[in-house]
Formats: C-alpha cells, structure tokens, sequence
C-alpha cells in the first residue's frame, strides 16, 4: 500500500524575469517538512515547475501524492498538455517551442514513480499551506538577495 502524501507548491519571482524563488510543504500524516530554493535570473513559471519537482523528488518511496498549487499553468500543464507536447515533438498546437520543456521533461520523470494527484488552490485567499508556501518562496528571494 502506497503511503498518502500532501504536497503544497509555490513560486514567486520579482519581475519576471527576475529574482524568483519556490517553497514546498510536505505532510505526511502529522509530520510536515519544508523545502525552498531559488535563482538569480528566472520567471515564475519555472519556480513554479521548480517547487513541484523538488517536492515530488524529495519523496523516497513510491506514493500516493495530493500535489496543491495556484498555478493553472502547472496543473493543466500536468493534467492536459504534457501528452500532446510529447507526442507532437514538444511543439505548442502553433507549432512553436513549448517553454521550460526542461522543466516539464523532469517533473514528468519525477511523477512517474507516484501516483499523483493535481488539485488547484486560489492563490493568496488565506489557504493556509499556500500562504505558507509563498513565504517560503519569497524567504528564497531574500537570502538570495541578500547574499548578492
């Protein structure tokens, strides 16, 4: 039996592009733990792609993900997109390069393993692991920023 797991994602960037960063909370029945990073040139999308990736590849077993985020990006990217880009050559439906496919290419790599559910959350309305996991990702802008 596959162990359930919440996963709840975040990205942010300052100027996009610009200094962005990502926050992830991982609950495991009681336990939680948090994960954030970020990066000097980069755009919101990519930090979003970012957090989700992070959090599915800090998992070390096989599992039953409920992944959270308020980006329709992320989500449709996982739940509509993905499939076509890959069958069409990673092309958009006007045949143009699909972005951060990088990214997309990993997370699909990372999701493999897991069973994973993509549920979305309207960002910044008081949810609170959002609202957690934007602090996280904007705490990741600041040492950034601050270490420069």
């Amino acid at each position: 039996m596959k162990k359930h797991v919440e996963i709840f994602t975040d990205g942010a960037c300052r100027g996009n592009p610009g200094p962005g960063g990502w926050g992830v909370i991982l609950r495991f029945q009681d336990q939680e733990k948090t994960l954030s990073g970020s990066a000097l040139e980069t755009t919101n999308n990519r930090m979003e792609l970012l957090a989700a990736i992070e959090g599915v590849k800090a998992l070390k077993h096989p599992c039953q993900v409920a992944l959270s985020t308020d980006s329709q990006y992320l989500r449709r990217g996982m739940r509509e997109w993905v499939q076509l880009w890959e069958k069409n050559g990673w092309k958009t439906a006007d045949k143009k390069p699909v972005k951060n496919q990088d990214l997309w290419q990993q997370l699909m790599q990372e999701v493999a393993h897991h069973e994973v559910e993509w549920h979305w959350v309207k960002g910044h309305s008081g949810h609170r692991e959002n609202e957690w996991a934007d602090q996280l990702a904007n705490e990741a802008i600041d040492r950034l920023l601050a270490s420069k």
